[in-house]
């Protein structure tokens, strides 16, 4: 039993804290889109997602993806749409209930997908080993726990 009741409200404090965080991850983001490439792929950051999902889970269906992605059926078919005309992504009736597509990538999308990632990573990589100390190293392995944690947390009824 959890003997510590968190506060409702964010305090002064934690909501400069939250709007900082907020901040240094939309630049973060962006950062990771230019140095990845990805602003090069006429793709928007959902699609791309999207496209990832599709990648890492597929063959899946549009629901799993809306689900995967926590966003509408309607937000999912429309990003769907564009990775097919763009010949990233297929559909295939799925054997178990033919009312449903199965979507896969294109191995093309899978080498696409792959380039970006490595992007990301190369020059995240690259930018700790330049802003971090050595004696720092494990601040940034906490600070990903945490953010973990953050993306994981359930909040069930609150929203924005």
């Amino acid at each position: 039993m959890n003997m510590n009741p968190r506060p409702q409200q964010p305090t002064a404090v934690s909501a400069a804290t939250a709007q900082r965080l907020q901040d240094a991850m939309k630049r973060l983001r962006a950062r990771l889109r230019a140095e990845s490439g990805q602003n090069e792929t006429g793709l928007t950051a959902t699609q791309l997602g999207v496209l990832a999902s599709v990648v890492r889970e597929g063959p899946v269906t549009a629901a799993r993806l809306a689900s995967l992605e926590h966003v509408s059926a309607q937000s999912i078919a429309q990003s769907l749409a564009v990775l097919k005309a763009a010949g990233l992504i297929h559909g295939e009736p799925d054997p178990q209930d033919g009312r449903k597509k199965l979507m896969s990538a294109d191995p093309s999308a899978i080498e696409l997908v792959d380039r970006l990632l490595n992007g990301r990573a190369s020059f995240l990589a690259r930018a700790i080993d330049e802003a971090v100390a050595p004696d720092e190293r494990q601040d940034v392995e906490k600070a990903v726990e945490l953010l973990e944690r953050l993306a994981e947390v359930d909040l069930s009824g609150g929203g924005i």
